[in-house]
């Protein structure tokens, strides 16, 4: 581990955030017999195919409520994002079109999908992995 430093705090909060997207996940499965994945709670919402859109609102809301709320009590943590809007949109729309195209996102792969033992899933994850690795690789 020579190289690496460790944020104790961060590795936490990471922790408690994995933990609270697994609750949310198990609880949706146990409680409405749904698979959570964001993006296709939000397609249901977008193109009225989805049943239940008050559950989704309130599910969608709550997954961006609570990282403002996080923000609120502990702050921004140290971010490297870039300012070009053009850029942010851009990879915006193709992590939508990549969810279409995958039909799911890491939240339905990675989570309920790959809990699942789901082949799709597993083949979806490593995609999203192998794009990330070679993303960092090229620009970073």
């Amino acid at each position: 581990m020579d190289g690496i430093l460790w944020d104790l705090g961060a590795v936490i909060r990471a922790c408690i955030g994995g933990l609270m997207i697994g609750g949310a996940a198990a609880l949706l499965l146990l409680v409405n017999g749904r698979i959570m994945g964001a993006s296709g709670l939000l397609g249901g919402l977008i193109d009225r195919t989805g049943d239940a859109p008050r559950e989704r609102l309130a599910f969608l809301a709550a997954l961006a409520g609570a990282p403002t709320l996080a923000v609120l009590a502990l702050g921004l943590p140290a971010t490297n994002i870039t300012s070009n809007w053009v850029l942010l949109v851009a990879a915006g729309l193709l992590v939508g079109i990549g969810t279409r195209l995958g039909s799911g996102c890491t939240s339905g792969h990675g989570i309920c999908g790959l809990s699942r033992l789901s082949p799709r899933s597993f083949a979806a994850v490593l995609t999203f992995i192998a794009a990330g690795i070679l993303t960092v690789r090229v620009l970073g």
